[in-house]
């Protein structure tokens, strides 16, 4: 790594508050490089081995190939020109599986370590610098030949001892999500990526490959056989487990023989190009619906019987194929209940008659589960009575496609490798833009008790990022901005903090608030520009152009109160129009996917509210608070039904939110001021979803937004209505969740009365466009009259009385 890369990496660490270690004047005592994933136990030992451009690399002839080629690409990327297999004398060496020379190091082998484990050392043995590498097994050597590429940085690599492995015997991805699949060529790179980062498990399950589900008893065609068998092939390459996945469940008959037979075929094609592992999914199907009128008779109705004729298919599964078949592992299944740990029926019938060899699969307390705790999984082995595998929704978005999530991961409790057969993430629509959190399930399933989820993640956005301190820094400003999920519902963080701080400091009178906050900007509007990661940008096109016009927009309102302030009031008007311009326009952008058509979500509730704040502020020096009440929501949008939805006068438009409101959100509105408030409308829920409301809170309003007077609760109604005391005033108002729920929540229109809120009546003449715009408190809008006044004209309100 150059210099100047360096110190651009420290930088972006100093930026987002991780300190470096310091600098030694000694080489040998440099701190170890950071490696991901954590090992489970690196020290400094031994002497710091040179790379030179001439090398030796000396493997046994049972050494893994992959690791070999990896070794020669780590040291050939480090200037290593000539690498010869019979060193010269006092040459610098790598040797792979070589117990004797780590005992000659004076460090154990890998013969006692778990699957999977390995031993990494360097040092100076009998005058020659040597580096290490001793894998417990093939995939070990070649776990270790992927930290040698993290170690070799600065032309050497230090003296280190390394002995590690991984905690959860399967760690991997799941690509089981509704859309678009990926490519075969996104497929191949994230085999490669998988490789890099320890990775062992990839599952293909992709939802609208017709041969997995709707035409499951067909052959694939040769071509796309063939093409699978590419894919295999790559993903043994870099260690990685090919899952085969068949969902048979929309259309099997489960007492048929042939169809047993139909999937045992297909099983065998699938093995006959090289796939190992095997799995059966039986989620999104129906339960309560026979296939054909033999499982009826056979089986009768209800939870059990469906566990008893899913646990007689996959056994004879089991029977017929995979015992038959030396070398294959595990069976798989996804259970039809899938995301909880309560008994039923149907899960004790599982656990009953299911094979005891057959893991099943489960997505956690939920289908896309916020933790996954050691009592959850607890319950969930006792539920099913099989070993789980864990089949993570994180960063999956089919569900919120107008999201990308770029989050850490998070809310995976350490310690659960003893109770779980592994943990497999469903990815993104987008491969590369999931490769921010797949770093982080990388690192914790190689080694959850050193897991640290935010330096993971700020690791993972380096990586992603490349070199250079302007993609680094485009890179954390645009995870930031799409930091918002089911996991971490907090928005925008770095972001939110920073305009936070902003308002009070301006407010009181601090020009600089604003050259702070304006730096932030400039670095949200380059996101188009800086990132330098091409194929991660082409994966994230639309969001990463509109988080660069939200920048625009926002420095454009910046400005505003800036020229405000300065009595610039002509300059401030321009800006106001451009603000709202360019917030339209980044609001515009559309991803074009699963749902159609879909306007992406960057940096909402955190970016748009800025813009919509400094319009108030404005209003306010205009002379026009109170006028317009602006959405004020602790959920997040699904799709692009936005919180503004609330307070736009349009019933048959609504707010609805991506997931469950939690105890203390909350929904409302900002009046801009304190004003006198006389009544509250909130209509929820719409036809199809009618459960989708706020099923228990408190009406309350506050002055400040710190301390709040409750006006009554309310339970299980789609319509909050209260007529407020005579002398209430207030700026905020909200409706309070005060339990939890399983529901989103809709909200069609959130109504606050008061003397002061909403348009004056406005009557007169002449003729013109929108008479009622000279005192609708909207700096926006503009009433134009169709000819001069007569001078006899009487006007009930004054044109600008109310927009000087």
């Amino acid at each position: 790594m150059s210099r100047h890369v360096v110190c651009a990496l420290s930088v972006v660490l100093l930026a987002v508050g991780l300190a470096l270690p310091p600098a030694s004047a000694d080489p040998d005592r440099e701190a170890v490089p950071n490696v991901y994933p954590t090992p489970q136990s690196i020290q400094r030992h031994g002497e710091r081995v040179t790379l030179t451009p001439s090398m030796g690399l000396v493997a046994r002839p049972d050494s893994d190939p992959a690791a070999v080629r990896v070794i020669r690409e780590t040291l050939q990327a480090n200037g290593v020109r000539q690498i010869d297999d019979k060193p010269r004398a006092n040459e610098a060496t790598v040797l792979v599986d070589d117990g004797s020379a780590l005992a000659g190091l004076g460090v154990q082998d890998a013969s006692g370590l778990p699957d999977e484990g390995y031993v990494l050392a360097a040092g100076q043995l009998n005058g020659r610098p040597v580096i290490v590498l001793d894998g417990h097994d093939a995939a070990g050597t070649f776990y270790a030949a992927q930290t040698l590429r993290q170690l070799a940085i600065r032309g050497a690599v230090p003296g280190v001892e390394v002995r590690d492995w991984p905690s959860y015997k399967a760690r991997g991805v799941v690509e089981g999500f509704y859309g678009t699949p990926w490519s075969n060529a996104a497929r191949a790179d994230q085999f490669d990526f998988d490789g890099r980062h320890k990775l062992n498990t990839y599952v293909y399950t992709p939802k609208d490959d017709p041969y997995l589900r709707a035409r499951w008893r067909d052959q694939y065609p040769p071509d796309q056989l063939a093409q699978l068998k590419t894919l295999v092939d790559r993903a043994v390459a870099n260690h990685v487990d090919f899952t085969y996945a068949v969902s048979p469940g929309l259309s099997v008959c489960y007492s048929s023989a042939a169809d047993e037979q139909a999937l045992v075929a297909k099983l065998q094609s699938l093995w006959d190009v090289g796939v190992r592992t095997f799995a059966v999914p039986l989620d999104d199907i129906s339960y309560t619906k026979w296939n054909c009128d033999e499982d009826q008779a056979r089986f009768g109705d209800g939870g059990a019987a469906a566990g008893a004729a899913q646990s007689l298919l996959l056994n004879e599964v089991q029977h017929d194929f995979i015992a038959t078949h030396p070398g294959a592992a595990r069976l798989e299944m996804v259970p039809t209940e899938y995301s909880d740990v309560a008994s039923s029926p149907y899960k004790d019938t599982l656990k009953a008659q299911l094979d005891p060899s057959i893991v099943v699969e489960w997505t956690g307390v939920g289908v896309i589960a916020t933790t996954i705790r050691a009592d959850q999984v607890a319950a969930a082995k006792a539920a099913f009575g099989h070993d789980i595998l864990v089949w993570d929704n994180y960063p999956v978005n089919d569900y919120t496609a107008n999201r990308l999530l770029l989050g850490p991961y998070t809310g995976r409790q350490t310690g659960l490798a003893s109770s779980l057969y592994g943990i497999t993430a469903n990815p993104m629509i987008q491969p590369v833009a999931s490769d921010v959190a797949l770093f982080g399930v990388a690192d914790f399933t190689w080694n959850d008790q050193a897991y640290d989820p935010q330096r993971s993640w700020q690791a993972g956005l380096n990586e992603l990022a490349g070199p250079g301190l302007a993609g680094r820094q485009a890179m954390d400003a645009f995870a930031d901005l799409e930091h918002y999920s089911l996991l971490n519902p907090t928005q925008a963080p770095v972001l939110a903090d920073r305009i936070a701080a902003f308002w009070p400091s301006w407010e009181n009178g601090d020009n600089t608030a604003a050259d702070l906050l304006d730096t932030y900007l400039r670095a949200i509007e380059s996101i188009p520009t800086d990132l330098a990661n091409a194929a991660f940008v082409t994966d994230a096109r639309p969001w990463v152009d509109s988080a660069g016009t939200w920048g625009q927009a926002t420095r454009a309102a910046l400005r505003m109160l800036v020229d405000e302030r300065n009595g610039q009031g002509a300059a401030a008007m321009a800006d106001r129009t451009q603000a709202q311009s360019l917030a339209a326009k980044a609001a515009s952008y559309q991803y074009v996917g699963l749902s159609g058509s879909v306007n992406v979500s960057v940096g909402d509730g955190v970016l748009d509210k800025f813009v919509t704040d400094a319009l108030a502020e404005n209003d306010r020096w205009l002379g026009l608070a109170g006028r317009r009440p602006a959405a004020d929501i602790s959920l997040s949008a699904y799709l692009d039904h936005t919180a503004v939805k609330t307070v736009d006068g349009d019933d048959s438009s609504y707010f609805w939110s991506n997931r469950p409101p939690a105890d203390g959100d909350h929904v409302g509105v900002d009046l801009g001021v304190s004003q006198a408030v006389t009544a509250v409308n909130v209509t929820m829920s719409k036809s199809d979803s009618p459960d989708d409301y706020l099923h228990s809170g408190v009406l309350e309003y506050s002055g400040d937004g710190r301390g709040w007077q409750a006006v009554q609760a309310f339970a299980n109604t789609t319509t909050v209505h209260a007529d407020l005391p005579a002398g209430t005033v207030a700026r905020y108002v909200r409706l309070r969740a005060t339990g939890t729920q399983t529901n989103w929540v809709v909200v069609r229109e959130f109504s606050v009365t008061g003397p002061g809120i909403g348009p004056l009546p406005v009557t007169g003449t002449p003729t013109g466009s929108n008479l009622a715009a000279a005192a609708d408190g909207n700096a926006d809008t503009a009433y134009v009259a169709g000819s001069s006044p007569h001078p006899v004209t009487r006007w009930s309100s004054v044109c600008r009385a109310a927009e000087r």
